[in-house]
């Protein structure tokens, strides 16, 4: 059994085959899917694929750091609403993006700490998206910590000594199809984490993993990030795929 921790299925990419896809991710072996929102544009669709089958789909709330200008406490009032009157498993995906624009970084590190706090007053996950902000996203929830908090790096590509740091509070680092790129330099940090602290995802419809580099990725990849993570830890791909499906289950479900 594998779980995908992070996909976008609901995205228009999916719109004309998203039947298929979710075949194709049961035929290999994954048991569910975690979806993150992004804004107050794709609730109503994360909504209705959640509602075609609700064991497999778990949706997230939260607003992304891409999606904050100077008008995001009207994004994050819909958000505090989603989390007060729904039925969600994680406070997601927020965090700090300064890779494309740091206009709205001030406003970025409030939305994100305010979402943090979310987490912690409604007992939820957080799931973390850190684009050349990974010290100062950790710093956030170094702060915030109080042994209630836990959650997810999403797309880690950390450098070893920010792994350890996430390590200490707590959280866990999700591994994507970068794992599996030949110049990427995640595969000599990967394998100084313990597998305890790791848990697979696509990021579907982004990153996917060779050989699908170039191609829309689909949840049924996560095989090959798991045979590849199997490789570099020296271990068989069944302990990966129970270790990291126990770890998802720690974070989401108990």
């Amino acid at each position: 059994m594998l779980i995908d921790t992070h996909a976008h299925l609901y995205l228009e990419q999916f719109d004309d085959d998203i039947n298929i896809v979710i075949q194709n991710a049961k035929d290999n072996d994954i048991n569910k899917i975690f979806l993150p929102n992004i804004d107050n544009s794709t609730i109503l669709k994360m909504s209705k694929l959640v509602k075609k089958d609700p064991d497999f789909f778990k949706p997230l709330m939260g607003l992304h750091p891409g999606s904050i200008d100077k008008n995001f406490k009207s994004g994050l009032k819909i958000v505090r609403e989603e989390l007060e009157t729904g039925k969600y498993f994680g406070v997601g995906e927020v965090g700090i993006d300064l890779y494309w624009d740091k206009t709205f970084k001030k406003e970025q590190i409030s939305a994100f700490d305010t979402q943090v706090k979310w987490a912690k007053e409604f007992d939820l996950p957080v799931i973390i998206h850190a684009r050349d902000a990974m010290d100062l996203t950790i710093e956030i929830i170094e702060k915030n910590q109080d042994i209630t908090l836990k959650g997810i790096f999403h797309c880690f590509t950390g450098n070893i000594d920010q792994a350890f740091r996430i390590m200490k509070t707590g959280f866990y680092m999700g591994i994507g199809g970068i794992l599996t790129y030949k110049n990427s330099d995640l595969k000599d940090v990967v394998k100084e984490i313990p597998i305890e602290y790791l848990v697979l995802e696509t990021d579907s419809p982004y990153l996917p993993p060779v050989p699908f580099r170039g191609k829309r990725n689909e949840s049924a990849y996560i095989k090959y990030i798991a045979q590849k993570l199997a490789e570099i830890k020296n271990i068989s791909l069944q302990e990966v795929e129970d270790i990291t499906t126990k770890n998802a289950l720690k974070i989401f479900l108990k």
